[in-house]
């Protein structure tokens, strides 16, 4: 029997003109059938933390006060089988040509998606992927980014990617998971340490999946997938 997984996106440092050279798109996976499952656990660490139920797992919001709460969220992930993450690294995207190529930023951000996502999907399982909502025109494009990865897949019918969306990152537990665990590998990425908080984070994350977080994982590396993606 097909069954149907469920892939939850963020990124970190998209942007063409941020403070940040460093650019890092992420993915939680896990199966549909265990979906509500896994957002009332996440949830029920709140409770454990007295912290209300809408305050949202965010990278940016990691502080020493609530360093326990996250170092609970993301031992939560590597202990639960059914969660799995992949991220794609771009190092620097001050050498970033995209003149050269014909296409904008935006353009590069999709492609990069795809490239993100093409490693995540099987012909013989259904998927439901869910972005954080970008903006009013990013519809069209994450139509097109279907219509791709469908391609890519000889899934004239587009039986393999059931829907892509945007949704609210408030609103999908996973999602929140995925900005964390992304922010964690930008943060190692750009090599920061100004946060003892987030730099206690990524040296939990480095221990529990055994990787540096800065380079290309195996590729059938399945708990912690990383790609590292260098311009030519």
């Amino acid at each position: 029997m097909t069954s149907t997984v469920n892939i939850y996106c963020d990124e970190s440092c998209h942007l063409e003109r941020d403070t940040a050279t460093v650019m890092v798109l992420g993915a939680i996976s896990c199966p549909t059938t265990k979906a509500r499952e896994i957002a009332d656990r996440l949830r029920d660490f709140r409770d454990r933390h007295d912290l209300p139920r809408w305050f949202e797992i965010k990278w940016t919001k990691v502080s020493p006060a609530k360093r326990a709460f996250y170092l609970d969220v993301l031992d939560y992930f590597f202990d639960d089988d059914d969660l799995r993450f992949r991220a794609l690294i771009v190092p620097d995207k001050s050498q970033l040509r995209h003149a050269d190529f014909g296409q904008d930023h935006d353009t590069f951000y999709y492609k990069m998606y795809y490239t993100l996502l093409k490693a995540m999907l099987s012909p013989e399982e259904r998927y439901c992927i869910f972005f954080d909502i970008k903006d009013t025109r990013s519809y069209a494009k994450e139509q097109k980014l279907r219509d791709v990865l469908c391609n890519s897949l000889h899934d004239r019918d587009q039986k393999v990617i059931e829907r892509l969306q945007s949704v609210r990152s408030v609103e999908v537990q996973q999602v929140q998971l995925a900005d964390l665990l992304t922010g964690i590998v930008s943060y190692a990425s750009r090599g920061l340490e100004s946060s003892p908080a987030k730099t206690t984070l990524v040296e939990r994350m480095r221990k529990r999946s055994g990787y540096r977080l800065t380079y290309s994982t195996l590729v059938r590396a399945e708990k912690v997938n990383l790609f590292r993606w260098d311009a030519r």
